[in-house]
């Protein structure tokens, strides 16, 4: 199947006044066409900001080098003109935070309209009738009324769904969603996955789940990326990943999921320790200090991401003949 998003050893460092951060570190994957792909790991571990270089949305004291290409055109390095060409035509964008993403001073049919008049050159008339169906399409109640409104009119669930009509306005190929559900009662985040998935089987488009939630990629994804320290550390289908963890990081992060069949004595399983400082990343494995099965070979160089069967990757030295 055909990759819609290729990206090949990116790097993103941030300057800063106490010396260089190292968010993304040598990361390498594709997504294929029609295809969901979560990406999990703790906060600080780089998921967001390997789109964002993807995207050319990185801070000004931010770069990024490497390769990432859409469609074989390479997007790194590529005149603003072009991107937007890109961004949210081809690939849409769900942020974090719908409040701080939508502009409090305009209403929902302005920011919605602009989109389709930059992009596709529509009509004001068009636009809206568009935006209107777009709303219908996340199941947004009376979306005449709601289009019409600020965004501090309407709940979280619908400044939520407002943005995924946004990403979906120009029919991307590729969809990204970064931790869509986050801050939403649970109601309301079934509700939104269960709208991602719709539009996933509907729309014939490939989507990206950021998030630190398991429960959200095993019931949404096809394949997930594990990532620490700015790294891939595991990668695989969900049910290889969650049924068999290779890397201890991925271990400890299932292992720390709360169960419904557990005894009501049972303690919740944690993982030992604090992610590294991203300034002053270790020589070796950046998870050997928290990790139970971390070996002296794990202190002299990074683990490469190697290929333990078709589509199935781990860094670990405890995969790597010894």
């Amino acid at each position: 199947m055909a990759s819609v998003l290729t990206v090949n050893a990116l790097n993103t460092r941030f300057s800063t006044p106490e010396g260089a951060v190292s968010a993304v570190n040598d990361v390498t994957f594709s997504v294929d066409a029609r295809e969901s792909v979560g990406v999990v790991g703790e906060s600080g571990s780089g998921k967001s900001q390997v789109f964002m270089s993807a995207l050319g949305l990185l801070a000004k004291n931010g770069q990024a080098h490497g390769s990432v290409q859409y469609a074989g055109d390479e997007m790194l390095g590529m005149p603003e003109t072009q991107l937007n060409r890109i961004r949210g035509v081809h690939i849409g964008m769900i942020f974090q935070d719908p409040m701080t993403s939508l502009n409090p001073y305009l209403r929902v049919v302005r920011q919605m309209t602009e989109v389709l008049v930059e992009h596709k050159g529509s009509t004001e008339q068009d636009a809206r009738a568009k935006s209107l169906q777009a709303l219908e399409s996340v199941g947004i109640p009376d979306p005449a009324k709601r289009l019409d409104q600020y965004p501090y009119e309407l709940s979280g669930g619908m400044r939520q769904r407002v943005m995924i009509a946004m990403a979906l306005l120009c029919e991307p190929q590729l969809l990204i969603a970064d931790e869509p559900t986050t801050a939403l009662d649970v109601t309301v985040q079934a509700q939104i996955l269960e709208l991602l998935a719709d539009l996933k089987r509907h729309h014939d488009m490939a989507i990206v789940l950021i998030t630190h939630d398991l429960g959200v990629v095993a019931g949404l994804c096809d394949r997930v990326l594990v990532m620490y320290a700015g790294r891939i550390v595991e990668q695989g289908t969900v049910r290889d990943v969650f049924y068999d963890p290779r890397h201890p990081y991925t271990l400890g992060l299932l292992e720390s999921m709360p169960r419904v069949d557990a005894a009501g004595d049972e303690a919740l399983a944690t993982i030992q320790g604090q992610p590294p400082n991203l300034q002053r990343l270790p020589r070796g494995c950046a998870f050997s200090e928290r990790c139970p099965l971390a070996w002296e070979r794990c202190d002299e160089a990074p683990p490469p991401l190697r290929e333990l069967a078709s589509g199935r990757y781990s860094a670990c030295y405890r995969d790597a003949p010894r």
